[in-house]
């Protein structure tokens, strides 16, 4: 269980400075723990001490970051089962969902371990003409500075993992401001780092309400913000957020397209596609919303997708049988069931699920939902997806396409001519063959196009926004 209330984390330090926030189970809507909550003076001291920070970082070598960011992966694993359990409640995250994540958090450390070390330059070839020559250019990669990080609420540990691990690897300072409803694990996450010889001010975890917590996108002492969440907070932050660079992290409505080859497969598909719109309550910006089948298998695939929808278990998360658990809030339940009533009074039909029950909000499967309508035009972020058939596999690449968002889209095909078509021609950031676009691998370059944002995740991919090169140029003398 979680202990009675959570220090945060100023230059390193555990600050027990109040108990103002509190933290629900998200299953019961009972107070779990109470966590303690940074006001403006405390954001503008975790900075003040990143720029100190900055010249210790630069000197401490990256076997050092190295060996940082192995204790963290030992006590991850040490604490295995607390974190599990921090999530189940803190997020309402079945528990089986709860450990893939812990592994989850456990493999982007090692892979940011691994890269620490690999921070290397090149030799570049300055004699391109008679005037260069005995010129010789080196390019190397040094620390952008002090970083602010704000993370979501869904993957509390994971996405937090996916900006601290490469942080901790280029030797960035940073600022972190985890979700105010799930602030547990990353607290967790502090208290290991507060047990390494990182400097001080490496590092400062603070909860804080939004309101209170514009110094993370508006300090000019902040060379990078990385924020995942909503598109619309996203977005405004972008436009707030001055001379800074900005990662973007942001929603999607993700499809996943069934080609006609795939009869024999139907349920292997199926079995995936249950995974991807329904795991953790649909709450991942790269769940399966839509599913577009095309019409030679849309019956067969139908009566087998509603059949093992209505067979997912819903409730307490703790229980091991439980897949499907509590959404984070009654707020965002109402939303999407207004959602999904406005698009039955549309004309969409409900073919498996549509209860809704406080947060609870059983599996649903819709077919006929109007493309105009907000439950498809937007993203649901819930336990909510959408059948619809289409005759030939353009049709299907086109209705991918249609959407604000590009996140990533998942084909079913054994057809290598129709997987390059969909990696060519679909406006997303990842095309994932054979399986759903919920897939994601921690080492992998990960980001969207469109309104699903700017940048890439990944350790690499993320070390390389958190750096910057510098050349040097020398000239052979004698």
């Amino acid at each position: 269980m979680l202990k009675a209330s959570y220090p945060y984390y100023l230059a390193n330090e555990a600050i027990a400075a109040n108990t103002d926030l509190e933290v629900t189970d998200k299953y019961s809507g009972e107070v779990a723990t109470r966590v303690a909550l940074a006001d403006a003076r405390a954001i503008d001291a975790a900075i003040g001490h990143a720029v100190a920070a900055q010249p210790a970082l630069r000197a401490f070598a990256p076997y050092q970051r190295q060996a940082v960011l192995e204790h963290c992966v030992s006590r991850f694993r040490e604490r295995f089962d607390e974190l599990a359990m921090a999530l189940c409640i803190e997020a309402g995250k079945p528990l089986n969902d709860a450990r893939g994540e812990v592994t989850r958090l456990i493999d982007t450390f090692k892979v940011a371990a691994e890269e620490a070390v690999r921070l290397d330059g090149e030799i570049v070839n300055l004699e391109i003409s008679a005037r260069a020559r005995g010129y010789h250019g080196y390019v190397k990669r040094v620390p952008l500075g002090p970083c602010s990080f704000i993370s979501p609420f869904n993957f509390p540990l994971n996405l937090t993992a996916h900006k601290v691990a490469p942080a901790i690897a280029a030797g960035v300072p940073f600022v972190l401001k985890p979700a105010s409803r799930t602030p547990v694990g990353a607290l967790i996450m502090g208290e290991i780092l507060a047990q390494t010889d990182l400097p001080k001010g490496a590092f400062s975890i603070l909860p804080a309400h939004r309101d209170g917590a514009d110094l993370f996108t508006t300090d000019e002492r902040f060379r990078l913000l990385s924020f995942t969440g909503s598109p619309a907070v996203g977005w405004a932050l972008k436009n707030r957020a001055g001379k800074k660079k900005v990662i973007l992290e942001l929603g999607g409505n993700a499809a996943a397209v069934v080609d006609s080859d795939q009869r024999d497969k139907l349920d292997y598909v199926v079995e995936r596609l249950a995974f991807g719109a329904f795991y953790q309550s649909g709450q991942s910006c790269i769940g399966v919303q839509r599913v577009l089948v095309h019409a030679s298998l849309y019956d067969a695939l139908r009566e087998r997708l509603v059949a093992k929808t209505r067979s997912l278990v819903m409730g307490d998360p703790k229980d091991e049988k439980t897949f499907v658990g509590p959404m984070i809030s009654v707020g965002e339940a109402e939303r999407l069931a207004g959602w999904m009533a406005d698009a039955v009074q549309a004309g969409a039909k409900i073919i498996a699920g549509g209860q809704v029950k406080g947060a609870m909000f059983e599996a649903t499967l819709l077919e006929n939902v109007p493309r105009t309508s907000d439950l498809y035009r937007k993203e649901a972020f819930g336990p909510v997806a959408m059948l619809e058939r289409f005759d030939d596999f353009s049709q299907a690449l086109a209705a991918v396409n249609d959407s604000d968002f590009g996140l990533q889209a998942g084909i079913f095909t054994d057809s290598l001519t129709h997987a390059h078509r969909a990696w060519d021609e679909l406006d997303v950031g990842g095309v994932v063959i054979n399986d759903v676009p919920s897939f994601r691998v921690d080492n992998m370059p990960y980001g969207g196009v469109k309104d699903s944002g700017l940048g890439r995740e990944g350790v690499r991919y993320a070390i390389e926004d958190m750096t910057e090169l510098r050349l040097m140029v020398m000239r052979q003398r004698g």
